[in-house]
């Protein structure tokens, strides 16, 4: 194969170096050691969002003996760990295990294109200014699920007439001082939770949610576990309530001013800083365009199978974990599961495996014009009736507004979202492996 640098042909390429490229690559060096692997970073360092987020107090909103690896588990006390100390811990990790070696950093993935007639994909990367061309026989996107260069773009009116500094926190600028200032979070949920009693040590500050109106009690419009649930250690946003060096404020935006926030109820709110607080936009496969025999694929018209591979592309995984319970466990069950799936190809003298709702003709689906969870419905083919879900079960605005981005997932068989882990595993370990896949022999390319 020859060295890292110079090598352009893997049996398996995972994109990103993320926590769920770096768990993917344990479970492929570990469950098949004789392939051939590489990770391909669009940026210049290992951690995904752990080095990408560097907003004041950034902290996991997941337990770390949960959301830390299996095969090298979160030993420090503090369950509810900061950012800096993530971003160690997956470095160690990585290096622990020879995974940082096979990382190559500068390599944004531009395009993917599948061979029905090579087998094989085709990765399309840009390094340091120079195009790069990669083939592989398996591809899995550990990109998360949010966009690294543009954050969601919330409707909060008249946002550009503020003139003092807005800011989101995804990029947070590292220089902002921030001492005395008066600052305005506009969002409720994790990251202005984590936020507010950091900065209410420097600055006096309102959170203000954001078209999510709650009541004086702090009682939500949603119910529990619709949303993600915000941790608070130690009581830490409490704490700075109490301190009266900052307020929450129950009521929703009329508009922006000049000089802060005007709310519905007629309450003027001044202030230095606004930040948007307000959600991810929500991104797969890093952006890339994905192509099979050069035919665009549109992702939100797909369904995922097992949690984990698009409909109708082959030799392909997209990592997605849990919402309500740590990433981690869900990405964990796919790298098992398509370690498992590599493994049951190289018995059977496969070359390919793709989801697919049936044979014959394509399975239609009926419903309204617009897509939506349980709108439509499979007609015909071996999942007639199935409803279309969504495979995130969380009513965030974040998640609503990705519904024409993401794929879908279906109310039976593979086609089922993530639901219980214990389940989950088991399935991804143990369950059926070839039920709504169909397959390419190695030998003829026969479809089987």
């Amino acid at each position: 194969m020859g060295s890292l640098a110079t090598a352009r042909d893997f049996d398996v390429i995972i994109v990103g170096a993320g926590i769920s490229g770096i768990n993917a690559a344990y479970r492929v060096q570990t469950e098949v050691p004789d392939y051939s692997y590489t990770i391909l970073e669009s940026r210049n360092v290992i951690g995904g969002t752990w080095d990408l987020f560097r907003y004041p107090g950034i902290r996991s909103d997941s337990d770390l003996h949960t959301f830390g690896f299996p095969w090298r588990p979160w030993l420090e006390d503090k369950a509810i760990a900061d950012g800096t100390s993530i971003r160690n811990y997956l470095r160690e990790c990585a290096e622990a295990f020879g995974i940082d070696k096979r990382i190559q950093y500068h390599h944004k993935l531009l395009a993917s294109d599948w061979s029905v007639d090579e087998q094989r994909w085709c990765l399309n990367t840009e390094s340091n200014g120079q195009k790069k061309d990669f083939t592989a026989r398996f591809v899995i996107f550990a990109t998360g699920y949010y966009d690294y260069y543009t954050p969601l773009q919330a409707s909060i009116p008249n946002i550009s007439s503020f003139k003092g500094t807005t800011i989101h926190p995804q990029f947070w600028p590292e220089d902002l001082d921030y001492t005395n200032k008066k600052i305005i979070v506009i969002g409720s949920g994790a990251t202005a939770v984590t936020l507010l009693p950091v900065l209410a040590q420097k600055a006096a500050k309102e959170c203000l949610p954001s078209n999510v109106p709650v009541d004086p009690h702090f009682n939500p419009s949603y119910n529990p576990w619709e949303q993600r649930l915000c941790i608070c250690p130690d009581g830490d946003f409490f704490d700075a309530l109490k301190s009266g060096k900052a307020d929450v404020v129950t009521d929703t935006i009329e508009t922006i001013t000049e000089t802060g926030i005007r709310t519905k109820s007629g309450k003027t709110l001044d202030a230095d800083i606004i930040v948007t607080a307000t959600g991810l936009k929500m991104m797969l496969a890093g952006g890339a365009k994905l192509t099979v025999d050069n035919k665009a694929i549109d992702l939100a018209e797909h369904f995922l199978w097992k949690n984990t591979m698009v409909e109708n592309i082959p030799n392909a995984a997209i990592i997605v974990g849990y919402t309500n319970a740590s990433w981690t466990l869900g990405s964990d069950t796919a790298a098992l599961l398509i370690c498992r799936l590599l493994k049951y190809m190289r018995k059977h003298h496969l070359s390919s495996a793709a989801p697919s709702l049936g044979s014959g003709a394509k399975a239609k689906i009926n419903g309204s014009a617009t897509p939506g969870a349980g709108e439509k419905t499979v007609l015909y083919g071996e999942w007639k009736g199935m409803k279309e879900m969504s495979i995130l079960n969380l009513s965030s605005t974040y998640i609503e507004k990705a519904k024409g981005i993401l794929p879908k997932a279906g109310s039976k068989g593979p086609w089922k979202p993530r639901s219980n882990y214990f389940v989950d595993s088991w399935g991804a370990v143990f369950g059926n492996l070839t039920k709504g896949l169909k397959f390419v022999s190695l030998d003829d390319k026969k479809t089987t």
